[in-house]
């Protein structure tokens, strides 16, 4: 995980260019995009395992710069529900993996920080997306509810 306070900024970062030209060749079409978008998130796939597979079994370089729209987009718009953003799911994950392993080791201090840092990224992340509305705003963040969230 990254520190927040105690580094060095500026560090060199890939990113992805602004705009990516569709290519001539590609044979697939927009509404296949959004069919396949689809199908494979009621299969269990999560947005970002979805571009990935687009990517490499179906020759899709970016969904968006085909559809015009994001993979989360085109999920809300066929009212398939996403129960959390999975950045989100991801961190309450890591936290509960770091949850049940300080109940068998309980003077972990190391793992007992990084749980702390985990956590206020959480509530961070909580915080914007009650700002954004995508979380109700008497959504809360407790151990005991990611325990239930994760299963």
């Amino acid at each position: 995980m990254a520190r927040m306070h105690a580094r060095k900024r500026g560090t060199a970062k890939s990113y992805k260019k602004p705009f990516r030209p569709v290519p001539e060749d590609l044979e697939i079409t927009p509404a296949e995009v959004e069919d396949l978008v689809v199908s494979l998130y009621r299969q269990g796939n999560s947005p970002s395992q979805i571009g990935a597979i687009l990517r490499d079994k179906h020759k899709v370089p970016d969904v968006k710069a085909i559809c015009g729209k994001k993979i989360v987009e085109i999920l809300k718009e066929n009212q398939v529900v996403m129960e959390l953003p999975e950045d989100l799911l991801s961190l309450i994950r890591r936290a509960v993996r770091m949850i049940r392993h300080l109940r068998s080791n309980k003077r972990d201090t190391y793992n007992s920080v990084r749980l702390t840092w985990v956590e206020s990224k959480i509530r961070r992340l909580v915080r914007y997306y009650r700002r954004t509305k995508v979380l109700p705003q008497n959504w809360r963040y407790s151990r005991e509810t990611a325990e239930l969230i994760v299963r």
